[in-house]
């Protein structure tokens, strides 16, 4: 019972994620510049010094081509090469978020934000809707985390560095985003939504046929 509960549940979650991102794109589409944006946009931008710009960059580094790819390929490697090689295939399928998110944003196809409304620092290619940073980072550092919390034989040196690491980098990558002047408020709200979206489908197939072999610690 608490098993059909517990899927119950989290169908109904992902159904109600799935439905937010769409009405959150559709309005996106039809209003690609709003008023709440411009004003959130320049509220976290009040704040600015050259340190402030040098750590925003360096939250995101880990979202830009080709160091995305590296770090997951790095990170997979990593694992593979302990002996987790399920866990590195996953691991691996995180790449493919990257062919998702530019379906969406050549769909939506909204502008990205300029000097005329906000202070630009990182001037970036494609479109803004939703972010590709901070969806990457839901998905990939979310998955790290899962792995983290659920798997009985990674040491636990290990898990106090990652998990918190992992976490500090999703709580920031949308601030981060907003105040380099990337992305819209609203950009990083779909990135997110987006992330967990993708994150379901991983850690069904992760848990549904997991291994049940314990495997040598990281």
């Amino acid at each position: 019972m608490n098993t059909f509960l517990n899927r119950n549940t989290l169908i109904f979650i992902l159904a109600l994620l799935i439905a937010c991102f769409a009405a959150l794109s559709f309005f996106i589409a039809q209003h690609p510049i709003l008023p709440f944006d411009i004003k959130f946009s320049l509220f976290i931008q009040q704040c600015h010094a050259d340190w402030l710009d040098k750590l925003m960059l360096a939250i995101s580094f880990f979202g830009e081509l080709p160091f995305s790819l590296l770090s997951v390929v790095l990170v997979a490697a990593v694992f593979y090469w302990q002996k987790y090689k399920r866990e590195a295939l996953f691991i691996s399928t995180v790449l493919l978020s990257g062919l998702i998110i530019l379906g969406i944003k050549n769909v939506i196809n909204r502008p990205r934000p300029t000097a005329f409304y906000v202070r630009l620092v990182e001037v970036n290619r494609f479109q803004s809707y939703p972010s590709g940073h901070v969806l990457s980072y839901t998905l990939f550092f979310g998955f790290l985390i899962v792995l983290m919390y659920t798997s009985k034989t990674i040491p636990e040196r290990t898990k106090n560095i990652v998990t918190p690491l992992s976490l500090f980098l999703i709580l920031t990558i949308a601030p981060s985003r907003i105040y380099l002047g990337a992305h819209w408020f609203t950009d990083t709200v779909g990135g997110f939504l987006l992330g967990l979206i993708c994150l379901f489908p991983l850690c069904y197939f992760y848990f549904r046929k997991k291994q049940v072999n314990p495997s040598p610690g990281l």
